[in-house]
């Protein structure tokens, strides 16, 4: 979606559609060349009681004259001092959603009744909004013949303009908010994309293009690389397709070469039957979307290069599918890890434990200031939470914190568990160093407890977005499907650590 800003008087502003955002605290004064424009109904919407600006209250009018918008929809976001920048992005997301029911390909957001001292995020929270909403995976449908209408073909949202009083943040937050939206639908598109399109050589070929597009540096292990490396628990999960493995390494030099860079870890499993211990055929279509932790990390690698971001920055996604053949990996046998650890493993479908450890242990070497994984992990992370959080843990508990403010500024909320020694114990092995899973209990826990021996003695945060990164939503910004979390977390911590 293309965005522009504007800062006049939204009255002069040519579009099918003005969606004009406004408080409780109503202002007749801001809002009478609007109001005039289609007519002078809004005051007796308000008189009637139907228009109070409450949160979701709606009022559309139509143009009276020959200039200015032609449809003036007036949305209510509630009091002011209760306006987050989630509630901001929601209802952009819904201003998209009217321009589609109306199958206008343009529209205009109106901030300018929301103050004069509007808070940024918000101008951020609004770009976002209309950018993810516009957001819509085509690319394996045909099209409708020319001439012909498709209630399941409207036309695309393909631009916007943001409106509001002048404010020197307006345009630098649309940018960043362009930006991050952007990432994050290009990790949705990854998602989308089933087994046999995104399989990991098109993954590894996707992030050579984003390289190119963002100005980033790119190394791609194959699996004689991978051999080379000791990377036996990543190859191990591969070992049961005829897909090979990639191992995607993409790296932003955006700040002092003497700085320790941050690195990103994304699971970027592009299928997984489960291996020998094969998952149920119902539902297994879905699981196209446990490269999702990876598709983030491309998507906010995007991102940070696109916008220049002053950090050093790698991003590493581990990538193959868990099929089962003759080669296939069985449960109980050992497996070793590049960190030199024997796995024991009891079960097949817990395999991408296996390719982050390897990954893991890849990153550490570069001695980072920190590491931030992300994985659809464990279903026991959906009993835990649901849908509306994912997981966070980690070794560091500053670290821990910085993940759940960025998640919170995102919209990408995460709530963190407890990661103690104890649970460290149901990972004892009889045969090897450890096994790769610790049966049912606090399974999300002794997943990361896994994982956090593969990463030294390095800041470390794992997400487990099982229950996040994809399926039906009520956010009006999103679709069903994939969700693109937790890829504007990862861009608000990387962007707090930076500065910027």
């Amino acid at each position: 979606m293309r965005l522009e800003t504007f800062t006049g008087a939204p009255e002069q502003v040519e579009t099918p559609l003005m969606v004009v955002l406004v408080p409780s605290e109503l202002d007749f004064k801001e809002l009478a060349g609007l109001s005039r424009g289609v007519g002078g109904v809004l005051s007796r919407a308000v008189s009637s009681g139907d228009f109070q600006g409450r949160e979701r209250d709606r009022f559309l009018g139509y143009r009276r004259g020959s200039r200015g918008p032609e449809r003036v929809m007036f949305a209510g976001v509630g009091p002011l001092d209760g306006l987050t920048g989630e509630k901001v992005r929601a209802a952009a997301g819904r201003a998209v959603r009217s321009a589609e029911a109306s199958r206008l390909e343009s529209l205009a957001l109106c901030l300018s009744q929301l103050g004069s001292e509007v808070d940024p995020r918000w101008f951020q929270a609004a770009a976002e909004g209309l950018v993810l909403a516009s957001w819509r995976f085509d690319e394996l449908r045909s099209a409708p013949a020319a001439g012909t209408e498709s209630e399941d073909w409207p036309p695309r949202v393909e631009s916007a303009v943001v409106v509001a009083k002048p404010s020197q943040g307006l345009d630098r937050a649309v940018e960043v908010g362009q930006a991050f939206a952007a990432g994050e639908n290009r990790a949705r598109t990854l998602q989308a994309r089933p087994g046999n399109v995104a399989t990991p050589t098109q993954l590894a070929a996707e992030a050579v293009g984003i390289a190119d597009d963002a100005g980033l540096r790119i190394e791609v292990l194959g699996p004689a690389e991978m051999e080379a490396e000791g990377m036996g628990a990543l190859l191990s999960v591969a070992q049961g397709s005829d897909e090979e493995p990639r191992l995607i390494v993409l790296r932003h030099d955006g700040g002092d070469p003497a700085t320790a860079p941050l690195v990103l870890v994304g699971k970027g499993l592009t299928f997984d039957a489960g291996g020998i211990s094969i998952k149920p055929a119902k539902g297994m279509e879905d699981m196209k979307y446990d490269m999702s932790g990876g598709a983030a990390v491309l998507g906010a690698m995007l991102a940070i290069g696109r916008l220049g971001i002053p950090a050093n920055v790698i991003g590493v996604v581990p990538s193959s599918e868990n099929l089962l053949n003759g080669s296939a990996t069985k449960p109980g046998d050992v497996v070793f890890s590049r960190a030199g650890k024997s796995i024991e493993v009891i079960n097949t479908d817990a395999e991408g434990r296996l390719i982050l450890a390897d990954a893991l242990d890849y990153a550490a070497e570069w001695n980072p200031a920190a590491i931030v994984d992300c994985a659809t992990l464990t279903g026991a992370c959906v009993i835990a939470l649901g849908h509306h959080r994912s997981a966070v843990l980690g070794s560091d508990e500053d670290l821990v914190a910085e993940v759940q403010s960025a998640g919170d500024r995102a919209g990408q909320p995460c709530w963190p568990l407890p990661l103690d020694e104890e649970y460290r114990k149901q990972l004892k092995s009889d045969v090897a160093d450890l096994k790769n899973v610790g049966g049912r209990p606090a399974g999300t826990i002794t997943a990361a407890c896994f994982l956090s021996e593969f990463v030294g003695g390095v800041p470390w945060a794992h997400l487990d977005i099982a229950g996040t990164a994809y399926g039906k939503t009520k956010k009006s910004y999103l679709r069903d499907g994939p969700n693109g979390t937790p890829c504007r977390l990862l861009l608000e911590w990387v962007r707090a650590r930076a500065g910027f």
